[in-house]
């Protein structure tokens, strides 16, 4: 448990869109240059953990920092050895829900309609191929934001959603909700299956042979999560043998994907290079979150998209 921040100056680093800057003004906080007066962090710096660990070992007194991504997996190892420090840590979880549920959705449809397929012929070849959303089986691994928005997405479609999450307390919209040790089980009964979980030490390659083995024959998947959570390896065979009917992928294990990598060419698979939440996108977003943060850093209501330290999200 963290104790509240104190309140003073926000720094941001690296400060290349004025639109985050003047969320921290909009909400009554003063940006300032990194010095030793600074309490607040904003980090939007490309890089990675070892990069912020050094400006926070020199700037010991920030007390809250807000991370720029929904997934925190690229700073584990730094959020575990600050996890007693007594810091604050925010992440953009469920700032960029809406944007990525949109994007699953769409990957959902296209490999259903087999469009990969399609869009890559060259000529009329009529078929009967192709399958409908309408009161197909879904299974969402995760329960965040982007489940939450996507199950609302999926209403007017009337499937029946199955949530898989580290705990059973229902999701609204959802028709039942599990937790990961019966992943299995559920997976059993799905048409599509989405990943939006975030990326653990306990769901990194959950989905590998054991859980394709498990999906009917025919199911697909769409990923809009972290490629790690799926063993690109298991999945091209699975897309190659017909057991896994199509896949939507905006996230790869390696990331970026190679040129001519099997992915690219497995039937039935969409590749999008991780843009279910372009800048055009987010930007205003996470400003959106870097105001009601500085807020509440300033004691005004609640932080937001609080990590939690020891789940590692």
């Amino acid at each position: 448990m963290t104790s509240a921040p104190a309140g003073g100056p926000i720094a941001i680093v690296a400060d290349t869109e004025p639109r985050f800057a003047a969320a921290v003004r909009s909400a009554g906080g003063e940006v300032a240059p990194v010095s030793e007066a600074t309490r607040g962090l904003v980090w939007t710096h490309p890089a990675g953990e070892a990069e912020l660990e050094q400006l926070l070992q020199r700037h010991p007194a920030i007390s809250w920092v807000q991370l720029p991504w929904a997934g925190v997996d690229a700073f584990a190892g730094l959020l575990r050895r600050h996890s007693g420090d007594g810091r604050t840590w925010t992440s953009a979880k469920g700032s960029y829900a809406q944007p990525v549920a949109e994007h699953a959705l769409m990957l959902a449809l296209a490999v259903l309609r087999e469009l990969p397929r399609r869009i890559r012929a060259g000529e009329w070849a009529h078929d009967e191929l192709g399958r409908t959303l309408h009161g197909a089986r879904v299974v969402m691994v995760g329960g965040g934001g982007i489940t939450a928005e996507l199950l609302r997405l999926l209403e007017p479609f009337g499937v029946h959603a199955t949530v898989v999450r580290r705990t059973d307390a229902a999701v609204p919209g959802a028709a039942r909700t599990v937790t990961t040790a019966r992943l299995l089980d559920v997976l059993a009964e799905a048409d599509v299956v989405v990943v939006t979980a975030a990326l653990t030490e306990e769901t990194r390659g959950l989905f590998g042979r054991e859980a394709f083995a498990a999906m009917p024959r025919g199911a697909v998947l769409v990923n809009v999560a972290r490629g790690a959570i799926v063993d690109t390896g298991e999945l091209v065979a699975a897309l190659g043998s017909g057991r896994l009917g199509g896949a939507g992928l905006d996230v790869t294990d390696p990331e970026p994907l190679p040129a001519g990598h099997a992915l690219w060419t497995a039937p039935n698979c969409i590749v999008t290079p991780h843009v279910a939440d372009t800048d055009d996108m987010t930007v205003p977003l996470f400003a959106e979150r870097i105001a009601a943060n500085t807020r509440a850093f300033l004691g005004d209501g609640a932080f937001v998209g609080v990590v939690d330290l020891e789940a590692g999200y």
